[in-house]
């Protein structure tokens, strides 16, 4: 059995690959876990979600992205809780595994705010299989609205709601808009898609606060040009099966829509909080845990927190966000750390963030950037988005397709993997809907009232 220290990291996402891979020359042994046997890039998980891209075309197999670095293996399992005293995680199925230097890079999870009821009524778009389900709930949407004639019951259907006015909300509220009012356009006949409302709400005073509000700005008439309706310093009260309920000022208004997508807060993962407690760690609000300037713990100096589970502040005391960059240049960070410190007995000095600018992406040749302290918009800001996106996708197969996929779909307006698969809890009941017109006197069944095939 090998001498060499074992570095144990939970989670194959942006951070804990960073960190592996950063170690491929250690003196080290790696054991990567996660729950999951692939890496997922969930920049563009809204595209997944939206029908650009199939779910394969942004995930990548952790065993093949490590198969050649010698030192490393991966283990699928569910960490359920850190020993630290112990130096040992424990695995849901009972496993324990020991190490030397634990990176901990878990990850987030969508948070409802105290509402996990809304849940099951607005997916949010942070795993597959939530993407394939709000694919689901938009397309299922516009065939549901081809088939029934009550023109209430149809503009409910063809109402989408968006709640988050993020870059994850303008870019799913911006990707709806151009299905309704290009990929659709001429696929329904009993229906004009282009004619469907989409509402992005959010409480702040404007989109994407993280931004400069010139940008901001753009991505908002941007999204106008596409049919969005932008609702700022909008408070959801309530979200179930038939639509949303807000509130804006001292106003409270009712909403009829049977497509709601949440794209709001996140919080940390249950084993976030197994940590902090074994660990006597401080978390935040939203569970994120409090790590010092190198990323360890402040009572245990071999575990490392890394990505939207850490609660790190830049130079000006401000905590570091949930990025993709922060997560990579975390786990870099403390893979260089660990060597530094096997090798030299000595501490690299503390963890500084290299801020490269935040993109958002609209539609087809539109998004805003604001990187490397310039500030662009349209064409010039999605060309920076789709060459980094491209650039940090784990697998050069990967982006070959998506940069297939992107071509495509902008020459042609199609988007290539528009299937309806599964079930959601709000799917239609077609036998109650044909029962109900046919007890109403000279109700039209087979085609819905009040239009014409085209």
């Amino acid at each position: 059995m090998s001498a060499q220290p074992h570095v144990v990291i939970i989670g194959g996402g942006f951070g804990g690959l960073s960190a592996a891979q950063a170690l491929k020359r250690a003196p080290v042994d790696i054991t990567l876990i996660d729950r999951r046997n692939f890496h997922l890039f969930q920049p563009l998980l809204y595209q997944v979600a939206t029908g650009s891209l199939s779910p394969g075309e942004i995930a990548a197999p952790l065993r093949g992205v490590l198969s050649k670095q010698k030192n490393a293996r991966v283990l699928l399992g569910d960490v359920v809780d850190v020993n630290p005293e112990t130096n040992s995680i424990l695995l849901a199925d009972g496993a324990i595994v020991k190490y030397d230097f634990l990176i901990v890079a878990a990850g987030a999870q969508s948070s409802y705010y105290g509402h996990e009821e809304w849940r099951q009524w607005a997916p949010y778009p942070k795993s597959i299989e939530e993407a394939t389900e709000i694919r689901h709930k938009i397309l299922y949407a516009f065939e549901v609205a081809e088939r029934i004639s009550d023109p209430v019951s149809r503009a409910s259907w063809l109402t989408f709601v968006i709640v988050g006015g993020g870059a994850t909300g303008v870019e799913l509220a911006g990707a709806i808009g151009e299905i309704a009012r290009q990929t659709l356009r001429n696929d329904f006949r009993s229906i004009h898609p282009e004619e469907a409302r989409i509402i992005l709400m959010d409480g702040a005073p404007r989109v994407l606060m993280p931004f400069p509000e010139e940008l901001a700005r753009n991505a908002t008439e941007a999204l106008e040009r596409l049919g969005v309706q932008v609702r700022t310093g909008v408070m959801v009260k309530e979200i179930d099966r038939e639509g949303v309920t807000f509130a804006q000022g001292t106003t409270t208004s009712r909403l009829d829509a049977r497509t709601v997508i949440w794209a709001g807060g996140v919080a940390a993962p249950p084993l976030g909080r197994a940590l902090a407690t074994s660990a006597g760690a401080d978390t935040d609000k939203s569970g994120r845990i409090k790590v010092g300037p190198d990323l360890t713990l402040p009572r245990f100096r071999n575990i490392f927190v890394i990505g939207d589970l850490a609660l790190s502040l830049d130079r000006s005391g401000k905590p570091l966000p949930g990025l993709a960059q922060v997560a990579m240049q975390g786990g870099v960070y403390a893979a260089k750390s660990i060597v530094k410190r096997i090798k030299m007995g000595r501490e690299l000095p503390p963890f500084e963030y290299f801020d490269k600018g935040n993109l958002a992406v609209i539609g087809r040749a539109a998004a805003v950037a604001n990187a490397f302290g310039f500030k662009l918009s349209g064409l010039p800001a999605w060309l920076v988005w789709a060459f980094i996106h491209l650039m940090y996708i784990v697998q050069f197969q990967s982006r070959v397709l998506v940069f297939i996929q992107w071509a495509l779909q902008d020459l042609t307006f199609s988007r290539g993997a528009r299937m309806i698969t599964g079930t959601t809890t709000t799917d239609f009941n077609f036998n109650n809907e044909i029962a109900a017109q046919r007890s109403q006197p000279n109700a039209e069944i087979t085609q819905p009232a009040g239009t014409a095939y085209r």
